[in-house]
């Protein structure tokens, strides 16, 4: 058996059209379906690529805030421009977690439903050999973990 990949990020939404507009705006998501007033599923619902990333908005109640999130790697050039687009889009910004900048810098911000999301400019790799760097007892040295360095 073998995982191939995410296949899609489903996230619940009060206002689909408001929901699928920030996605639009903020990270130039495609919208390529909406089941209009049909509910195939669940709910009414809304499919948009980010790149090759397929997310399902769907229509449901808002969730409780938690620190469950969805990080995009960026560039970090582009973080002011996100982070001034986020900022004309009402959403309200998170203050990060303190962190070393080796690790790469982040904005985290909740949208319209609560969903946390972090614009992130590191990645694993960067992640890895910080930890190596310090020190981290834990750090495995093994063929899974190295792989991301190829």
């Amino acid at each position: 058996m073998q995982i191939k990949g995410v296949s899609h990020i489903t996230l619940l939404c009060k206002d689909l059209e408001k929901s699928a507009q920030l996605f639009s705006e903020l990270f130039d998501a495609v919208e390529v379906y909406s089941s209009e007033n049909r509910k195939f599923s669940i709910s009414r619902e809304k499919f948009l690529l980010i790149g090759d990333l397929w997310i399902a908005l769907m229509e449901g109640p808002v969730l409780a805030r938690s620190y469950n999130h969805i990080a995009f790697h960026v560039v970090e050039a582009d973080l002011p421009l996100f982070e001034s687009k986020i900022h004309e889009l009402g959403l309200e910004v998170r203050p990060s977690r303190s962190r070393d900048p080796q690790e790469g810098r982040s904005i985290y911000f909740y949208d319209y439903d609560n969903h946390l999301f972090e614009l992130h400019t590191g990645d694993l790799a960067t992640r890895l050999n910080y930890y190596e760097m310090m020190g981290d007892p834990f750090f495995k040295n093994d063929a899974a973990a190295t792989s991301v360095f190829t």
